[in-house]
């Protein structure tokens, strides 16, 4: 599934594309359907279609990382080098993302799995962290309004 998306990596118009063979198993995972094999390859010229269609976005997020890690590397070398000015997003459910290869090739990185004790990536308390470049940029979700979290 795509969808073009404004929450996700903050001050992007992104096109989100969810990635299945999810390797993850999150207790309370809104999209399970992902742990299976399902929907059609991605392939660069998949790509290029869904970029060609969706006119303004300027960033691609793949929300996930299969079950492929060569490939995955390869679609964001092509991307790179295809669409320059297209940033690029990594949703990884780990809890740490060890391989040069990914902090090289994305520009944002978002590790850690979905806890529901924890919540989600807008609340202080949660476990997941989205890095720009290296950069833990997470408190930009918190919002100056009302944080359920917060204790003051």
């Amino acid at each position: 599934m795509t969808s073009v998306v404004l929450e996700e990596i903050p001050d992007r118009i992104t096109l989100a594309l969810e990635i299945s063979n999810c390797q993850g198993n999150c207790v309370g995972c809104h999209s399970p359907f992902l742990r299976e094999d399902v929907g059609e390859e991605l392939t660069p010229a998949v790509l290029d279609a869904l970029i060609a269609d969706n006119f303004g976005v300027n960033c691609l997020l793949l929300l996930g990382e299969g079950n492929d890690p060569a490939a995955l590397l390869s679609l964001a070398r092509w991307l790179r080098e295809r669409h320059p000015r297209l940033e690029r997003a990594l949703y990884s459910g780990r809890t740490a993302v060890p391989e040069k290869d990914i902090w090289d090739l994305f520009d944002f990185v978002k590790v850690g799995p979905y806890k529901a004790e924890c919540g989600p990536l807008n609340q202080r308390t949660t476990n997941q962290r989205l890095y720009y470049h290296g950069e833990d940029i997470t408190a930009r979700f918190w919002h100056r309004g009302i944080d359920p979290a917060r204790q003051d």
